[in-house]
């Protein structure tokens, strides 16, 4: 699960990179483009060889994620045998992207959204549209007495707030995360069977 968002042999992608690291950092509003060329070696003229806006770069780098993460969770029902399995599924994507590799961007993507045009807005909607319908197909077929959106929305809430208190580094690693969350929405979510 979660191939590299960010090919680091290519120039535009490891632009991308160091600009979701310097957008979680410092925040969207803060971060200039000369900032961002520095982090990578280049002019910040020169950025613009690959980019015509700040603003682009924190769409590309928030479509990368929706389009990665609609992906990786689509493959991983596709494999999960059970509804459990799937259940895992949602948890587990969703915390990895907040954890792994893809922190910096995926935090990006939860905390600057409205730093951009509603264009652009609009256009990443259909891609978490068809991410969050995932969601509440799984989440219907596990049985919940729940609206599947409403549960969904408390999840996923849930699971974008570990960004601010989990600590990999801590007592409890991301398969323990993982199992905490997943207990949590059988016992309160479904029924119990």
């Amino acid at each position: 699960m979660q191939a590299p968002l960010f090919d680091p042999d290519k120039p535009r992608d490891r632009l991308l990179a160091a600009a979701a690291r310097l957008f979680r950092r410092q925040g969207y509003a803060v971060t200039t483009v000369r900032e961002i060329g520095a982090e990578v070696g280049i002019l910040s003229g020169s950025l613009f060889h690959h980019v015509r806006s700040k603003e682009e770069i924190l769409f590309a780098v928030m479509e990368r994620v929706i389009t990665a993460m609609l992906a990786d969770l689509s493959a991983e029902l596709a494999r999960a045998p059970d509804t459990e399995a799937r259940l895992r599924a949602l948890i587990a994507v969703e915390l990895t992207y907040l954890h792994g590799p893809a922190a910096d961007a995926t935090a990006v993507l939860f905390h600057e959204w409205r730093a951009l045009s509603a264009e652009r807005q609009a256009v990443l909607l259909d891609g978490r549209s068809a991410y969050f319908a995932l969601w509440d197909r799984v989440l219907a077929e596990a049985g919940t007495p729940l609206d599947p959106a409403v549960l969904r929305q408390f999840l996923h809430g849930a699971l974008a707030w570990t960004s601010f208190w989990y600590r990999p580094e801590g007592a409890l690693d991301l398969n323990g995360l993982n199992a905490q969350a997943l207990a949590l929405l059988q016992g309160a979510a479904l029924p119990l069977r």
